[in-house]
């Protein structure tokens, strides 16, 4: 579903991403942790194209990408490999000025060109699925992170993808309503949504991975099932920082 092979990604002559080599398979989810500064959000952006690489491959689905150092992409190419991926980010982006349904909407209508009234049919139905029908007229403001963060989810799902990419989708949220999230996120698994999640949270990440990636100053250090590197990480680095987490034994 999912390849990037020796993806890297260089800021002013400063590596944030090197040789990354990976594959995520179809229906799974892939969470990635790491340390402040170690490269996964950039890694995050990078699939749906927020960030383009500075060299590699990454193919999602049936659509893939050369990138090379000094050369851009055209916009056209960018978009066939982004219009793959949904992208739900930490602070919600929701439009202020829009209600729940018309948030939903918006993609609908200026990206898929659905008339008004598919547009409202399909957003409605997205709302149901992430547990919000009673909220569809609920301005951004009116509603609890959580049901803003349902609301982002939704409007990601309405154009289809075949990816749904988060960043750090529970941190703005109470302990109390992370829970929220997680339902949906376990919905959409059992459907056989493919999904990347970004987080610093080892919990969720416990709860919700089929594949955990540890990556550290730029670079994939171990991967595995949240048992295996929860549990007996092989790399020293993992064991310092879930050490440093206190999610291992001393």
């Amino acid at each position: 579903m999912i390849e990037m092979r020796d993806v890297r990604k260089h800021f002013d002559n400063v590596p944030i991403l090197k040789d990354i080599s990976l594959h995520m398979k179809k229906g799974e989810i892939t969470v990635i942790i790491g340390p402040s500064g170690s490269g996964k959000s950039t890694l995050l952006r990078c699939l749906n194209l927020l960030e383009q690489p500075t060299s590699g491959y990454i193919r999602i689905a049936d659509t893939e990408l050369h990138f090379q150092e000094g050369k851009s992409l055209k916009h056209a190419d960018l978009m066939k490999l982004r219009l793959h991926t949904g992208m739900v980010f930490q602070s919600h982006h929701l439009f202020p000025h829009m209600t729940a349904l018309q948030n939903v909407m918006e993609g609908l209508v200026t990206v898929r060109r659905r008339t008004k009234a598919e547009a409202h049919s399909i957003a409605f139905k997205l709302l149901e699925k992430v547990g919000l029908a009673d909220k569809a007229n609920a301005y951004p403001f009116q509603l609890s992170g959580g049901q803003q963060q349902r609301v982002g989810i939704a409007r990601a799902l309405a154009l289809e993808p075949d990816v749904l990419l988060f960043d750090e989708p529970t941190s703005a949220l109470d302990p109390e309503i992370v829970g929220e999230v997680l339902k949906v996120l376990t919905d959409l698994k059992q459907e056989g949504m493919t999904m990347v999640i970004v987080t610093h949270e080892m919990q969720f990440a416990r709860c919700i991975a089929d594949t955990l990636i540890f990556i550290d100053q730029g670079v994939v250090v171990e991967k595995g099932t949240p048992a295996q590197l929860f549990d007996t990480p092989t790399q020293e680095r993992t064991q310092q920082f879930l050490h440093r987490l206190n999610w291992m034994s001393a």
